[in-house]
């Protein structure tokens, strides 16, 4: 495999530690499989797990394994006994955390699973950060939001796929909708993660597979995490599916907000395609995922209700903290991420944008 194609589609290298408990794991990691010591969950005990960088890295850390590994780390780390006891233990600490954060919900029947998700994202009142970008955000700010959803959209769709194999009847039915929509319905070009490439290329970033993985901060994380907690327990199936149908049900209107960011900055088709993209799709996406993806799961697992509506909750939550972060830190004058990104190290060779990135801030 060449360099291009490694960095492009992964596995990225290992990231540089945020504490004691993922600088562990990352020496680990570097070294054959083996038992990691045993006193490291004790040390995740985090005021704030939500925005606690020890905690979120290490949790990212053994998350990737699952997906596309680490470039120089040996694929038997994915299932060694004492990296997965550790990832359970952050996993209790996490998971408690965003229940609180989300709190108490209605009880819920499975035939008005649809009508509460409705509610759930019809009571949202998080900042609007789409309204930001659209109408406020210089071009600086605008790269540090795709520089933070970069971590995501690069491997758009793919913590959902894990609940394929666990679902049968039409809410498997449903999901294989929508995912060969973001997949580009088996198109290269129209995949979600190469259009959003794209994007990124045209803002004069580095497209390289979690390249920007050192400089995006816990809360960032906390959103991916939440994804790859839902999608790797079965337990957690229903919390999934509401998870992506509150993705697909608040989508639209903040992607026609992003793409016409974009075009009041100067940027060209060509650059707000991936936003245009999702404008159309995740119109249609929204009835398929309330009714027939999460409506037709409680149909079969009717016990299931109460963990849809709380993956829904959940979803709108932790993307609550994480526009919070990026407006408090704007209206302050500071970056959003932990360090400068790296605007220069590009793997295609696009067009220059009509306008030309200027540097991001400093750190103050």
């Amino acid at each position: 495999m060449s360099e291009l194609v490694d960095r492009r589609y992964g596995p990225a290298p290992l990231p540089r530690s945020r504490g004691p408990v993922s600088a562990a794991v990352l020496d680990a990691l570097r070294r054959p499989p083996h038992d990691l010591p045993d006193n490291l969950a004790a040390r995740l005990d985090p005021a704030d797990p939500l925005t606690d960088e020890d905690l979120q890295l290490t949790l990212f850390l053994c998350y990737e394994t699952h997906y596309r590994g680490w470039r120089g780390v040996a694929d038997d780390w994915e299932w060694q006994p004492s990296l997965l006891a550790l990832r359970s233990s952050a996993e209790r600490v996490f998971e408690a955390a965003v229940r609180r954060l989300v709190g108490p919900l209605p009880a819920v029947r499975p035939a008005g699973v649809p009508a509460a998700l409705a509610d759930v994202v019809a009571a949202d009142d998080g900042p609007s950060l789409a309204a930001h970008l659209q109408r406020r955000a210089t071009l600086a700010q605008f790269r540090e939001f795709v520089t933070h959803r970069s971590i995501y959209h690069l491997r758009e769709a793919d913590p959902h796929s894990w609940a394929l194999p666990r679902l049968g009847g039409p809410a498997k039915a449903a999901l294989v909708e929508i995912q060969m929509d973001e997949y580009g319905n088996g198109r290269l070009d129209r995949m979600h993660a190469e259009l959003f490439r794209t994007t990124m290329a045209r803002l004069g970033l580095d497209t390289g597979y979690a390249a920007h993985l050192d400089v995006v901060p816990a809360v960032t994380l906390a959103t991916n995490n939440l994804m790859s907690l839902f999608g790797l327990h079965r337990r957690l199936r229903g919390a999934l599916l509401g998870h992506l149908a509150a993705y697909e049900m608040t989508s639209s209107l903040p992607n026609r907000r992003y793409g016409n960011g974009l075009r009041r900055l100067g940027l060209d088709e060509v650059a707000t395609r991936f936003y245009d993209e999702h404008v159309e799709a995740d119109a249609v996406h929204e009835q398929i995922a309330a009714h027939d993806l999460c409506g037709g799961l409680v149909r079969v697992e009717p016990e299931l209700a109460p963990d849809v509506v709380f993956g829904a909750a959940a979803a709108l939550a932790v993307d609550r903290l994480f526009a919070a972060h990026l407006l408090d830190s704007w209206s302050a004058a500071r970056t959003s991420l932990r360090t400068p990104a790296n605007p220069t190290r590009t793997l295609t060779a696009p067009t220059a944008p009509t306008t030309t990135p200027p540097p991001l801030p400093a750190v103050a």
